[in-house]
């Protein structure tokens, strides 16, 4: 029961990803409505079986003020898949200016990367160039269906058509 049910708005854009029994709530409650089955099995209770939601609708609109991916250290390191972005080691991961702070860099999607901490200690106050690294992956920020994406773990094929950016 641990697979990702893709949570869609009134308006069919993807908001979010919950649980199956947080979806089969939402369901049983009417207040969304299934658009997709998914293939691994289904949901039993005592005297009856239910088929397992792999994409639900909510039958109101809910105006989502923030569509942004918050800026923070495990999401950074997400975006990254847990890698340095110099050598690939997922040992000893800290994040790293690629404009140093001291020299005016700030704390931003673009100038945040996951660095284990020998690149990172090699780098110093330098550019990645000075430093004579080259980044594997640039920083960018990302788009909610990409974060989605990278949340889920596994992608159902259903899901698709809702997360195109």
């Amino acid at each position: 029961m641990d697979q990702k049910v893709l949570v869609l708005n009134g308006d069919y854009t993807a908001i979010t990803l919950c649980s199956v029994q947080k979806a089969f709530v939402l369901l049983f409650l009417d207040k969304a409505e299934m658009i997709a089955k998914s293939d691994h099995g289904v949901l039993r209770t005592i005297s009856s079986a239910y088929p397992k939601p792999s994409i639900i609708r909510l039958q109101r609109y809910v105006r989502v003020p923030y569509k942004g991916i918050a800026l923070s250290r495990h999401n950074i390191m997400k975006r990254d898949h847990f890698e340095c972005q110099y050598c690939g080691s997922t040992k000893n991961l800290t994040l790293d200016h690629v404009l140093p702070r001291s020299r005016g860099g700030d704390s931003s999607w673009t100038n945040l990367l996951t660095a284990c901490a020998r690149c990172n200690h090699a780098k110093g106050h330098r550019t990645p160039q000075e430093a004579g690294l080259t980044i594997r992956q640039v920083p960018k920020k990302p788009t909610l269906s990409g974060f989605l994406r990278l949340s889920a773990g596994t992608i159902d094929q259903n899901w698709h058509p809702y997360l195109t950016n």
